[in-house]
């Protein structure tokens, strides 16, 4: 069986989706990986691949594989280079792009979203979305205190003594956890805000105060998700987190809603009430945006405030972003692989598999997927 690794057409991303050292056992269990030249850039020339048993070839060959695995989603033409009833590995977006996932419709090929491997015990060491956002609420932390004119820590100087910044997490997923962690590091005083009281434990455990505003019954999805608020419940937690959100220096706003466009979760009015000066990074920008006036790939002047919409956070560290795709992804591989057979073994009863093999054999086979773009995709 052949395995192919594509390099991303997109010129925003810089991660790479597999590393020479992580196929070592996969090609001793028989499989021959192919890779674009120059898909290992920066981080590996094509020599370092060629040594570890990989073959380095056009990306015609690659896009003829029986198993093309990428990081960006592809675009639908190069869905339409895929060999029918081939299988596809990458990020699809399939709540937001049902154009894409008609393209693997019509060309026969078996889609499979990596962001819809489930959050199981099993599957802990497969969960890209957990991987890539932990990556991302650190280097949201950075990226904020780049762009930041105030020192994070306190300080004591012959000058006096210079206060610790406040910084405002609102959601406490992977990413928000991760923000926490990486403030606290740098000195931060930090507050955080997540609709699920189940995470204040986590929140404290990191050095963080959590807090509360009481919206009545929320809930959460079985993986974990947060579930959207009612219009009433959004509106009763923006006028609550408004004083909060005027005492930060920092906030960094990571909510996200599984399936749906991000929660509004600031508005103008909210940001233009913060001090001169401060700072916003929206890590829900690329889905919809937490942040009223916030931009995919752009920074906001907001009366002073600036509201950072950086895409593709992760990015941001793209050599750990990398590795860390390649080894959720060589566990993917690994797991589904017959070893008597020599190929990856793509059964459909697996509770795994259910949850993230979307398109097959000329048809959606997966019941969210195909309700949300019955009912009209977006």
């Amino acid at each position: 069986m052949k395995i192919g690794f594509l390099k991303s057409q997109d010129p925003n991303e810089q991660r790479v989706p597999f590393f020479p050292t992580q196929g070592a056992d996969l090609i001793k269990k028989g499989a021959h990986i192919l890779i674009e030249a120059g898909m290992g850039e920066p981080f590996y020339q094509n020599q370092a691949y060629e040594a570890a048993g990989y073959k380095v070839c056009e990306r015609a060959e690659v896009l003829a594989c029986d198993l093309v695995i990428q990081i960006s989603k592809p675009n639908i033409d190069e869905i339409r280079q895929l060999s029918a009833n081939s299988m596809h590995f990458s990020f699809l977006d399939p709540f937001q792009d049902p154009d894409r996932i008609q393209a693997f419709i019509d060309a026969k090929v078996t889609g499979i979203s990596v962001e819809m491997i489930p959050r199981s015990t099993r599957a802990q060491k497969m969960d890209v979305l957990s991987s890539q956002a932990s990556l991302a609420g650190y280097a949201a932390v950075i990226l904020a205190a780049q762009h930041s004119d105030k020192a994070f820590p306190m300080m004591m100087t012959p000058a006096g003594t210079i206060r610790p910044v406040r910084v405002l997490v609102i959601g406490a997923g992977v990413a928000g956890l991760q923000a926490i962690a990486t403030a606290k590091r740098l000195g931060a005083r930090i507050e955080a805000y997540d609709t699920r009281v189940t995470v204040e434990e986590q929140v404290q455990s990191l050095g963080a105060k959590f807090l509360k505003i009481n919206l009545g019954e929320t809930e959460e999805t079985k993986d974990g998700y947060a579930k959207a608020l009612s219009d009433e419940q959004l509106a009763q937690q923006q006028a609550q987190m408004t004083d909060f959100c005027a005492q930060a220096d920092i906030i960094i706003t990571t909510a996200q809603v599984f399936g749906r466009p991000a929660p509004r979760i600031m508005t103008r009015e909210m940001v233009s009430k913060m001090k001169e000066g401060s700072i916003i990074v929206d890590l829900a920008v690329e889905s919809g945006g937490n942040v009223e006036g916030a931009v995919p790939g752009q920074i906001t002047n907001i009366e002073g405030v600036s509201v950072i919409g950086q895409i593709n956070m992760p990015g941001q560290v793209a050599y750990h972003a990398s590795q860390m795709y390649s080894a959720n992804m060589g566990a993917f591989l690994e797991e589904f692989w017959d070893e008597e057979a020599a190929q990856f073994q793509l059964n459909l009863e697996d509770e795994i598999l259910q949850s993230c093999v979307l398109t097959h054999q000329g048809k959606i086979i997966h019941p969210t997927v195909k309700e949300k773009i019955a009912k009209g995709g977006r």
